[in-house]
């Protein structure tokens, strides 16, 4: 028997995730207690940590040649249906911003433009890097939207003030069909700090393998990296090192403008923004804040706020660093992702328990 409208409860809302990535999207979507059904990704590395963790299928497809349908088959019968993801944010960074309309991942966003047109989920979620927002595409499709029907809220959020222990700055989107839709309120007063994230973890030497968590193995350095970071400071910068150990580009007058890099982490504030290359100590202010080795593989994906048990690779499987950096830094923070999931249960809730809301918004005849 068919619920009635003002029965709708979260259990009744199914996402699929496009671009899932590694699976920090669905992950807190499916903590806020929406039901991911289906995750795509063009990349094969993402199909066991999406599946391993969500317990859910994974579609490895090119989502500028995916069908509509196929998508709209994978909701199957569910009552309310949310349509989520990230697009690739390499195109949109400030280094490639210069090559507008040359990288053909571009188009994606306007991808999942067509995709939910054809498919016309009742709730879209996007997420993606605030440079997007000053683009003519993201005016064109947040237009694409509008005239679909859909009541539209967006900005730019501050991850930290969801409880990710991380300075990182993101452009989310709300979007529904079944009225004004609100992003989600900071959840967090007092900001988590690099060592409320991973002050407990165990101590390691760079380079040495951890049979206890193969993630939590930080990358070897070199005699002269080691020395340098032995004299560098939480939140210093390579100035503070003797002249005889700085790198030549930092001796140029383009690298003096990058003082983080070769940098350790604060144990008192939030970490930087973890990139896709955060295991490497000359990558950023990656060092860790006492130990004297970049952080690991683990560290990061910690502070990007997935759990410390969360599976990247099968076990016994031998470490890519490059591969998990990826995966980790590419990935949506699940807590900033379970507030997004609240903020989407919640503006369920409210649009089915207003009187004025047919029952018909609620069935798939209405898409």
């Amino acid at each position: 028997m068919k619920k009635p409208a003002h029965d709708i409860e979260a259990a009744d809302i199914a996402a699929v995730d496009l671009f899932c990535g590694a699976a920090g999207l669905s992950l807190g979507l499916t903590r806020s207690g929406v039901k991911v059904v289906a995750g795509i990704d063009l990349d094969p590395a993402c199909r066991f940590p999406f599946e391993q963790n969500i317990a859910a299928d994974f579609l490895q497809a090119d989502i500028s040649t995916l069908e509509a349908k196929a998508v709209d088959d994978l909701f199957g019968n569910a009552k309310i249906r949310v349509l989520a993801g990230c697009a690739p944010c390499q195109p949109f960074s400030g280094l490639t911003t210069k090559r507008r309309g040359t990288d053909e991942r571009w188009e994606l966003l306007l991808h999942f433009l067509r995709i939910a047109k054809e498919t016309g989920p009742h709730v879209i979620t996007v997420e993606n890097v605030p440079r997007l927002s000053h683009l003519p595409l993201w005016g064109s499709f947040v237009e694409g939207l509008e005239q679909e029907g859909y009541h539209i809220a967006w900005e730019v959020l501050d991850a930290s003030r969801y409880g990710v222990p991380q300075s990182r700055r993101r452009l989310v989107l709300l979007a529904s069909k079944l009225g004004p839709i609100h992003l989600p309120e900071p959840t967090v007063r007092k900001l988590r700090t690099v060592q409320d994230a991973i002050g407990t973890l165990p101590v390691i030497a760079a380079g040495l393998p951890n049979s206890a968590d193969p993630l939590h193995t930080s990358r070897a350095l070199t005699m002269r990296n080691l020395a340098r970071i032995r004299n560098s400071q939480p939140a210093g910068t390579w100035r503070d090192w003797p002249k005889r150990m700085r790198v030549a580009c930092h001796k140029a007058d383009t690298g003096r403008t990058y003082p983080s890099v070769y940098g350790r982490m604060s144990w008192d504030k939030p970490s930087p923004t973890i990139t896709t290359q955060f295991y490497g100590f000359g990558n950023g202010r990656f060092g860790h804040p006492v130990q004297d080795r970049a952080i690991t593989l683990r560290e990061g994906a910690i502070l990007q706020s997935f759990p410390p048990s969360f599976k990247f690779v099968p076990d016994g499987r031998r470490i890519n660093f490059r591969e998990i950096g990826r995966l980790i830094g590419n990935a949506v923070p699940p807590a900033l992702a379970e507030a997004i999931g609240q903020a989407i249960v919640r503006h369920v809730a409210e649009a089915a328990s207003d009187s004025s809301v047919a029952s018909s918004r609620y069935s798939s005849e209405s898409r």
